[in-house]
């Protein structure tokens, strides 16, 4: 008798590909379970809702699905069922829907039906394990968020910030060390990671310090970079001082109609404290054009404050109305003023992120080789630079390269003697 097929779907952020990393892992041997778009029995798709956009394509995948296999039965979860479930439920095939909620349960939704969406837990809900992965992986060590910025449903269909167990993040990432040269520290908002109610991600990475793997962090709010923070990343032999500090605006005053709780002065500040304790590191930064109150004065600004930072790259997208959150009240400006403001930025970030390569060259960097493609060996160094390497050295593997200077979006290298 043939193993049934089970199809695993992502759409969003790193938090959620571990949890279907976890889904994943729950899954027994007597099925057969693939993440690539193809003909299956049945289809878990994992949505996502940080923009209208993301809501729109995480329909459209199940649209996509029922083509492929028009008798498959398709399990929902993540953001964008959290938000508005009954947009699922409504295409036939779709058996179960939940939100974010109970994802380490999925054998036992098999054998149910409907609607399951329920109100984020308080505690964090530690039944997921995403273990298995090779070359990068995944652990997430928070949920939620307290920060309810103007623009961001997030909160709304994450809840409120909660942390995993210090012991839990541990015994994870150690597991996941013995076969992962690379581990990046994922959440909602990890910045907020806590014990005993006090901030404590200095800690965590105190004690994934002696891991024989990298450790990266994802995004995260300049609130955490401290000295007592710095201390403790700059002394690890493991760490990749790749810093992405959500911006959103260089924009005062678009800064405190988004509800983002610091100034670009402070910002600044934070960005000069990291560079004390890392020579060159990488800072990266996400960014979002055409807020409703975002004036072309208040752009301007923006583009002089990414120069003054000097990003090494920027992540942009154009402002999204959420309903339900306050900013989704107010008037969208112009779609050709978004547009050409987005076309003026992106020709600032590309200079950016080529001067921070230049920066490079003539440096030794450390590699980790993830594929081969079109006769070079591509890999990321610690500080994020995309390298290509002209040599057969093996696969997931950290090496020291040379760099020689800039190729493609990255930096051609050499093997270092």
């Amino acid at each position: 008798m043939d193993k049934k097929k089970i199809c695993l779907v992502n759409l969003g952020c790193k938090v959620n590909q571990y949890e279907l990393d976890g889904i994943k892992n729950s899954i027994p041997e007597e099925y057969v379970v693939f993440t690539s778009l193809s003909p299956a029995d049945i289809y878990v798709v994992n949505t996502c809702a940080v923009t209208s956009e993301a809501e729109k394509k995480s329909r459209q995948y199940i649209s996509k699905i029922l083509k492929l296999n028009p008798n498959a039965q398709i399990y929902v979860y993540g953001c964008a069922s959290q938000n508005n479930p009954e947009q699922f439920l409504k295409f036939p095939n779709v058996k179960f829907v939940g939100g974010n909620n109970s994802k380490g349960q999925f054998m036992r939704a098999l054998s149910q039906s409907g609607n399951h969406v329920s109100t984020p837990p308080i505690e964090y809900e530690d039944d997921l394990i995403a273990t298995g992965v090779r070359t990068r992986g995944y652990v997430k060590i928070q949920d939620g968020c307290n920060n309810f910025c103007s623009y961001c449903l997030i909160p709304y269909v994450r809840g409120r910030s909660r942390s995993r167990s210090l012991d839990s993040i541990v015994n994870e990432a150690t597991t996941l060390s013995k076969t992962c040269p690379e581990i990046v520290l994922t959440g909602i908002n990890v910045s907020d990671y806590r014990i005993d109610g006090k901030l404590a991600l200095p800690q965590v990475f105190k004690a994934l310090s002696h891991l024989p793997c990298r450790i990266r962090m994802s995004s995260f709010e300049v609130n955490i970079v401290t000295r007592e923070f710095l201390d403790v990343v700059s002394k690890m032999d493991n760490f990749c001082p790749h810093f992405h500090l959500s911006l959103q605006s260089g924009s005062d005053k678009v800064l405190k109609d988004m509800n983002r709780h610091y100034t670009t002065k402070e910002f600044f500040e934070k960005v000069c404290l990291i560079r004390e304790y890392f020579a060159n590191p990488a800072i990266t930064t996400d960014l979002i054009v055409g807020f409703p109150t975002e004036t072309e004065e208040d752009f301007a600004t923006t583009l002089d404050f990414l120069k003054k930072v000097r990003f090494s790259a920027v992540h942009f997208f154009a402002y999204s109305s959420r309903k339900g959150t306050r900013a989704g009240s107010l008037p969208m400006l112009n779609g050709e003023v978004v547009k050409d403001r987005e076309n003026r930025l992106k020709e600032v970030v590309a200079g950016l992120k080529q001067d921070y390569i230049v920066s490079n060259v003539g440096n030794t960097l450390e590699v980790l080789t993830e594929e081969k493609k079109d006769g070079y060996i591509e890999g990321f160094s610690r500080n994020y630079i995309r390298c290509y390497i002209k040599s057969s050295c093996p696969l997931e593997k950290v090496i020291k390269v040379v760099a020689k200077g800039p190729y493609k979006d990255g930096l051609l290298c050499e093997i270092a003697y």
